[in-house]
């Protein structure tokens, strides 16, 4: 039986489907970590939501609805830990030199201020090369991502990105993606770096948490055991030996190919950090420093949303979220096999 319209993924099953954007990454192999950058065509409502209780972020307060900017000129998802806000400062320049930012009040010889928010996970010890001394690679990883950054097909999944050096539980974590395309013609798509103190999988399987909203077996079709009953505690491959806070995070961003005010965009984050309860056990605790930014390619005045249009929209992006995990996670397992 065919799929109904209202049930399918975008071309690509990536973010890269939201028209007006592009997606940048760049590694470095020998430290094991990278980055990953989401670029609009032009400034776009951004809001976002931390969750976790070990985040690592940048502007995240500039994203409230009260403060003065409501758009960005890009996000930034990083490995690194601290350094990895660096990243965002490359975007920065790159975005400066090309006269993008934001202008209270334009002048002759004043630059604009690129507006750019960003989220890390914690990489620096997987085994990669972190000898950098006192010049860290991330501005660098920067500036490579968003020069790297096109829409011309599906980003690469897995070990690659902010999430080359990323776990999940005791496994190998990884950049996922998925889309949706909703009956209206409205894509959602999600980008997610996956680094979490959580397992994604069902204790016991190698059936995911998220199996529930795979289209087209796009990650592996494996279903849990009829005999399979519920865990109540810890799974065994979460990561239990985490040292510290702040090692843990799953980061990323939605884009939707509507108008939102900031306040709508704020809400759909919020909405889809469920999305990571639907495909991490544990999540949200003080190991994690789990963020989603939430981006809206649409260019007209933005008016609010009525709450029913904006409730479905948090829910379809908290599937895409749950979506992504999973394809990251898989897509990382594949590639290390």
């Amino acid at each position: 039986m065919p799929r109904p319209k209202s049930d399918r993924p975008g071309l690509r099953n990536c973010i890269t489907d939201v028209p007006g954007l592009k997606v940048g990454c760049a590694v470095d192999e020998a430290a094991r970590t990278g980055v990953s950058v989401i670029l609009p065509d032009r400034p776009a409502i951004v809001a976002g939501d931390v969750r976790g209780g070990g985040p690592g972020a940048r502007e995240t307060d500039l994203l409230k609805p009260s403060t003065l900017v409501d758009r960005a000129d890009a996000i930034v998802l990083s490995g690194g830990s601290s350094y990895g806000l660096a990243a965002a400062d490359g975007v920065t320049s790159w975005l400066g030199a090309k006269g993008r930012g934001f202008q209270l009040v334009p002048a002759p010889g004043v630059p604009p201020s690129p507006i750019v928010p960003a989220a890390i996970l914690y990489d620096l010890a997987n085994g990669g090369d972190k000898t950098w001394n006192d010049t860290p690679p991330y501005a660098a990883l920067g500036r490579a991502a968003a020069e790297a950054a096109t829409n011309d097909g599906p980003v690469r999944l897995g070990s690659t990105g902010a999430g080359i050096g990323a776990r999940a539980g005791d496994g190998p974590g990884g950049l996922g993606a998925a889309s949706y395309v909703l009956d209206n013609d409205i894509i959602i798509g999600a980008l997610v770096a996956v680094n979490s103190f959580g397992s994604p999988y069902m204790p016991g399987t190698q059936a995911f948490w998220a199996w529930p909203y795979e289209i087209d077996g796009e990650f592996g079709g494996t279903r849990p055991p009829s005999h399979w009953h519920g865990a109540r505690d810890f799974p065994a491959d979460t990561k239990l030996g985490a040292p510290a806070p702040g090692q843990n995070t799953t980061i990323g961003t939605i884009a939707i190919s509507a108008t939102l005010t900031q306040a709508d965009a704020e809400r759909i984050a919020i909405m889809a950090q469920d999305g990571l309860a639907r495909a991490l056990r544990p999540v949200h605790g003080p190991t994690d420093g789990d963020i989603l930014f939430v981006i809206a390619t649409g260019q007209e005045t933005p008016a609010p949303l009525d709450p029913l249009s904006l409730t479905r929209l948090g829910l379809v992006a908290a599937d895409c979220v749950a979506r992504a995990i999973a394809r990251g996670v898989f897509e990382a397992t594949k590639n290390a096999a």
